[in-house]
């Protein structure tokens, strides 16, 4: 027995949903049971949000997950169709019928624990049973779903609770150095710590949802990212790497662009303004990344980035904050993206971060903003230097 999942753009259309289904019917040949658990088609998720749009300019949370749970069970819907035209005893089922248990807010639900009954009874007289990805149902009975990515991290999660191997199918053949789409000579890699994966996810990686490696590094789960076009190995996700294997310094590169710059002159130079401001900004749900701070004649000059946020909205909120205080500027630029470097490697080796700044310098690259941690190396650069940044650190690190 073993789970699978099928991204969107492997369901995306009609043939691509025969294609998944001719591979399952091979591995049920072969003497399988397979959980294969579907994202939406292609771009439906994105158009769904569009529509939406059309109707509010802020639709309520709820009813935006009703919506967007309606991908996938069309999705699955297909896939099963498919899979019994080929004389595949499939069925399929949506987070409400399996019991797939979630809590926390809309859009962003967190999986608490998932009833396995229904599909172990099923598999008495089935080989595949199709599941929904992305979705659950909260405590008093409403769809919510587990942000976007969140396919990943259905498919994991059912692994872990029924102790299985999880296979992740995307249009990609693996985990790469970096994204091939940006760098052709990207290399692909054949194995890669939960460690790693989770700062690159982290990092805006597109492979693997980070909730999704959290689970299966809390539960060592055999996880493999493979291609659903194409029948070469892929990479496995693994607590750490095999004896035999050399460990790069540097395992992998990204960049993501999805960063707002917020910029604060001439605060008052004291730790109670910066927590204020910071427990402002938490209390509003955003994702602060990189912090700098500079002290100079009496003032602080604050500068830090935040993921995925709306700049009206973190305007307002610090603004709010600083209305007590006199003399302040602030300045937002989202023309910015963050370059990063990963690799466990690196607490052993001595010098990279040397060489990676030294790298950028010798590049042209001006750096705005820091952040490191044992295993990953970020900065905040122009989003004009980010193609140049990365560039220059994939020849450094060989990758």
């Amino acid at each position: 027995m073993i789970v699978q999942k099928y991204g969107g753009s492997s369901v995306a259309n009609v043939e691509r949903i025969k294609n998944v289904a001719a591979r399952i019917k091979r591995r049920v040949e072969g003497g399988e049971k397979l959980i294969v658990v579907v994202s939406a088609m292609g771009k439906t998720t994105n158009e769904l949000i569009a529509l939406a749009g059309n109707l509010s300019s802020q639709p309520a949370p709820r009813e935006m997950d009703m919506l967007l749970a309606t991908g996938e069970q069309v999705s699955a819907a297909l896939l099963s169709i498919a899979l019994r035209e080929l004389g595949v005893s499939a069925v399929s089922f949506n987070a409400f019928q399996l019991n797939i248990n979630t809590f926390g807010d809309f859009n962003n639900a967190r999986i608490a624990d998932i009833n396995l009954g229904k599909i172990y009874k099923e598999f008495e007289v089935r080989d595949v049973i199709v599941v929904t990805g992305f979705q659950g149902v909260n405590e008093i009975g409403d769809l919510t779903t587990l942000g976007r990515g969140g396919s990943d991290t259905s498919a994991v999660a059912i692994a872990a609770k029924a102790g299985l191997p999880c296979e992740i199918y995307s249009d990609v053949a693996g985990i790469y150095t970096c994204d091939p789409k940006i760098h052709d000579r990207a290399r692909k890699l054949e194995y890669i710590t939960y460690d790693e994966m989770l700062e690159l996810s982290a990092l805006g990686a597109k492979v693997l949802h980070s909730r999704s490696v959290e689970i299966a590094k809390k539960y060592n789960v055999e996880l493999i990212c493979l291609s659903s076009f194409a029948e070469e190995g892929g990479t496995k996700v693994v607590a750490k790497l095999p004896e035999w294997l050399e460990q790069p310094v540097v395992t992998g590169a990204t960049i993501d662009t999805n960063q707002l710059k917020v910029t604060i002159n001439y605060l008052p130079s004291n730790t109670d303004t910066l927590s204020e401001i910071f427990n402002a900004v938490a209390r509003e749900n955003f994702n602060v990344d990189m912090i700098s701070v500079v002290n100079e004649n009496g003032h602080s000059h604050l500068t830090f980035s935040v993921v995925s946020a709306n700049p009206a909205a973190i305007r307002r909120t610090i603004e709010g904050v600083l209305k007590k205080y006199k003399d302040w500027e602030l300045t937002l630029d989202s023309d910015v993206a963050k370059v990063s470097t990963v690799g466990v490697g690196m607490r052993s080796s001595a010098g990279v971060a040397a060489r990676f700044f030294s790298v950028l310098q010798n590049s042209g690259v001006k750096i705005i903003a820091t952040t490191t941690s044992e295993i990953k190396i970020s900065v905040l650069v122009s989003k004009g230097d980010a193609g140049k940044a990365l560039k220059a650190l994939l020849d450094e690190f060989e990758l």
